[in-house]
């Protein structure tokens, strides 16, 4: 009897735990009384609605799909562009992007209402065979439009595994809209990258920085010092197409130029303020000029912001992207995540850039129709005089 008993009871606790996981998936289904005591208004609703959905529309819905856009919705309605959600494909390779190695095409973009505008092409890379160049729009991926997607969703939908192809439609001014296919491939971004250059008799180092990955800050700090061996008498910081990254890199990267006090100061609704200082570890004291453009964003314009106010860096170039604020990733259970704006950010003198940006002191362009950079070219001038300008110890 006892026996007979246990199998009874384990029938109807299993019986039980079953109809309350179908319950819980499928309140809509729970009597009025109960589903008003026991299921919240607002997940009932969205669970009612998810069923007509699936029972009802002429062609049958994944579960997971409408889960993706319910989520996608919640932060829509947010209405920040610097908020998304990523499914669990999009924030596995925004993850991978953020480490600095991703397969990829190989290529550095800036937002743009309609896609995204390519701002240059790595060396041997699959975009630069595929005949992308600098000033192309992609439009499109794998036939879907990316008009008014963040950059991060975008170039998720990119990036892939190591060997399989994407299509990009890709327009350019005065051409036809052509689409190319590309091959991804495992791609190490160069962080930093250094030259020499001679301007009016004077050795100039050109310091490029392409992301705040971690680690950017000591391969800057690496062509610093490679330069500054050579002889460089001054540095030109190129912080074009630079969308930013990691808050902890724009410290690290201002303290090289920067030897003490406030590099910038963050505050949000549910976050404290904080106060981030120059760590003290110099890399060089020679004269700096920044060089930006308007895909120079976030803790670009931190670096370019702390650069100008702390040391008088003169910046040249155009306008910059204006991206005043910071943001923090969440993951969620189904292995997507939440990249949410959680706060401000603010300069040394206390100014907020959010869609404001930083005026170059010497405005400059490059003309992508020449082989010449003559933004480049201006800063170089701009920081030759600088350093002409420097009171000299007899």
């Amino acid at each position: 009897m006892r026996a007979g008993f246990g199998a009874v009871l384990a029938a109807v606790v299993l019986f039980t735990l079953s109809a309350g996981m179908w319950l819980g998936g499928h309140p809509a289904d729970l009597p009025e009384p109960l589903r008003d005591v026991f299921v919240d208004q607002s997940i009932s609703v969205q669970a009612e609605a998810s069923d007509v959905i699936r029972d009802n529309f002429y062609r049958s819905v994944k579960d997971r799909r409408l889960r993706d856009a319910s989520l996608r919705g919640m932060v829509r309605s947010l209405r920040n562009r610097f908020s998304e959600y990523f499914t669990p494909e999009e924030n596995k390779l925004f993850r991978e992007s953020a480490s600095g190695q991703f397969s990829g095409v190989g290529m550095t973009v800036v937002e743009r209402p309609r896609g995204l505008l390519v701002a240059g092409t790595f060396d041997r890379s699959p975009a630069k065979r595929a005949g992308i160049r600098p000033g192309d729009l992609i439009t499109a991926v794998n036939g879907r439009s990316i008009a008014g997607k963040s950059s991060d969703v975008s170039t998720a939908l990119i990036k892939g595994k190591p060997g399989t192809y994407v299509r990009l439609t890709v327009r350019r001014p005065h051409r036809p809209t052509r689409r190319v296919r590309v091959r991804r491939e495992r791609i190490r971004v160069p962080a930093a990258d250094g030259a020499l250059r001679r301007t009016g008799g004077r050795k100039l180092g050109i310091v490029e920085l392409a992301s705040f990955t971690t680690g950017a800050h000591g391969e800057l700090i690496a062509q610093l010092q490679r330069l500054e061996r050579r002889g460089a008498q001054g540095f030109v910081l190129d912080l074009r197409a630079n969308g930013g990254g990691l808050l902890d890199e724009a410290v690290l990267v201002s303290s090289a130029f920067v030897p003490d006090g406030t590099i910038v100061t963050t505050d949000g609704r549910a976050r404290p303020k904080r106060v981030f200082e120059a760590t003290g570890e110099v890399a060089t004291r020679k004269p700096v000029v920044v060089l930006v453009d308007h895909g120079t964003a976030s803790a670009s314009e931190i670096v370019t912001a702390a650069l100008h106010e702390r040391l008088r860096a003169p910046v040249v170039g155009q306008r910059t992207f204006g991206k005043g604020v910071f943001g923090q990733i969440f993951d969620l259970s189904n292995g997507g995540a939440l990249d949410l704006v959680v706060g401000n950010y603010y300069t040394p003198s206390g100014r907020n850039l959010n869609r404001r940006g930083i005026r170059p002191d010497v405005p400059a362009r490059d003309d992508l129709d020449t082989r010449r950079d003559e933004a480049l070219d201006r800063a170089l001038a701009t920081l030759a005089e600088k350093i002409e300008s420097r009171p000299r110890v007899k």
